[in-house]
């Protein structure tokens, strides 16, 4: 339900009514009682979050976690089988890129 701002053409007074869209507008001034009272058109409003909880780390899916856990320790796993086994092709893929670079 919006919040409606209303203004009053016989004493000025300005204020705030929460209804609903449904709802004929107010006629009466609650300041003077004159049936002066118009409905201002305003810019709208935009969603307001209120209280905690509103961070996009709130609402992250678990299995995502897992998904970022999984995926560290196969690079990991990775990392430490090629630096075990492939100690002399790393070398050996840096000679040849040394090759390359000094051929240049």
């Amino acid at each position: 339900m919006p919040t409606y701002d209303y203004a009053c053409k016989a004493c000025g007074h300005r204020f705030e009514h929460f209804q609903s869209m449904s709802s004929d507008p107010l006629t009466k001034c609650p300041e003077c009682e004159k049936d002066e009272l118009k409905r201002l058109i305003g810019a709208g409003s935009a969603l307001i979050f209120k209280g905690s909880g509103f961070y996009c780390t709130d609402y992250k899916k678990p299995s995502l976690d897992a998904k970022v856990e999984r995926t560290k320790d196969a690079a990991k796993h990775v990392k430490e089988t090629s630096g075990s086994s492939g100690g002399s092709s790393s070398s050996s893929s840096s000679g040849g890129s040394s090759s390359t670079s000094g051929g240049e």
